[in-house]
């Protein structure tokens, strides 16, 4: 089942760098629209038939498991903004390749708690910050504008690791559907008070528009996170963030395929370090989590 959900998982997010860069260079459509719904229907679709067919999933959260729900979602809805705003500024591969970073923020967020982490974490950390040094260089020479989008790609990838982070905590007591329910409704929360904040509408949109939301959704949102949401039940924060990692080249493909992307040779390096450099840090973790069984219900 792991190994099943991983791939759809993978499949899913690898499609999300694509489908938004095009959704928003195409059609009228924002990126706090693309955010809001995305989380919105998925929250639907996800909790509604948890609610029915066990309430007590719902019912049963606790204060501790609400908080960290909570703070997932926040973490997430910033997170997308974050992504979605770099997209526009940078390009597909380089962009998800500084997102994806979320395994090492995730480690170094451990250290600070007083994990004491192997050589291996920190010999992959720093190979992995030679790749971040080798795209932003690249993209300095550019343009200023997308380095602006490295920039906001990284605190995207900060922000997911403290979603992936906070999303383990509340998985350890709540099931898969219970759980998305309630971190996608808030997400959509936070989106939506900012987007009335900005005036960014939320509705109007052409046919194509509606479109790629749909695809966003369902590939990125229910098929991507959803998926990934279940295996942090089912091993560490850390080695699912790692699977993200299949992200990288799955987008930069697809950027190439269907956006007609050409990067700098230097950028492919700089993608290829990171990919190095995180393997590195998974190897290192093996053996180091006891995996949860699906929150219990009596």
């Amino acid at each position: 089942m792991n190994a099943l959900m991983a791939t759809l998982g993978i499949l899913g997010v690898s499609a999300s760098g694509p489908l938004v860069s095009a959704t928003l260079a195409g059609t009228t459509v924002g990126a706090l629209a693309i955010a809001f719904w995305r989380n919105a229907i998925a929250a639907v679709v996800m909790g509604a038939p948890e609610l029915v067919r066990r309430p007590a999933s719902f019912t049963r959260i606790d204060r501790r498991a609400l908080m960290f729900s909570g703070i997932a979602g926040v973490s997430l809805a910033l997170h997308f903004i974050c992504f979605f705003y770099s997209l526009a500024l940078t390009s597909v591969a380089a962009s998800t390749a500084l997102v994806c970073l979320q395994s090492a923020w995730i480690a170094i967020i451990q250290l600070f708690r007083g994990t004491r982490h192997s050589w291996h974490v920190l010999a992959g950390l720093g190979v992995s910050f030679l790749g971040v040094v080798a795209i932003t260089g690249f993209d300095l020479g550019s343009s200023p504008q997308a380095l602006w989008g490295d920039v906001l790609a990284i605190l995207g990838g900060v922000l997911a690791g403290v979603y992936t982070l906070a999303g383990s905590k509340a998985r350890e007591s709540m099931t898969t559907g219970a759980y998305t329910g309630v971190c996608y409704s808030f997400c959509a929360l936070v989106v939506l008070v900012l987007a009335l904040f900005a005036g960014q509408p939320l509705t109007g949109f052409e046919f194509n528009g509606w479109l790629g939301i749909l695809a966003i959704t369902v590939a990125a949102q229910l098929l991507g996170h959803t998926s990934l949401n279940f295996l942090v039940g089912h091993m560490s924060a850390l080695v699912v963030s790692m699977l993200v990692l299949l992200e990288i080249p799955g987008a930069a493909v697809l950027a190439a395929v269907f956006l007609h992307e050409v990067l700098p040779a230097g950028t492919y390096a700089g993608l290829a370090l990171i990919l190095v450099g995180l393997a590195i840090v998974i190897v290192g973790q093996r053996g180091t989590h006891k995996p949860l069984s699906e929150a219990p219900l009596d």
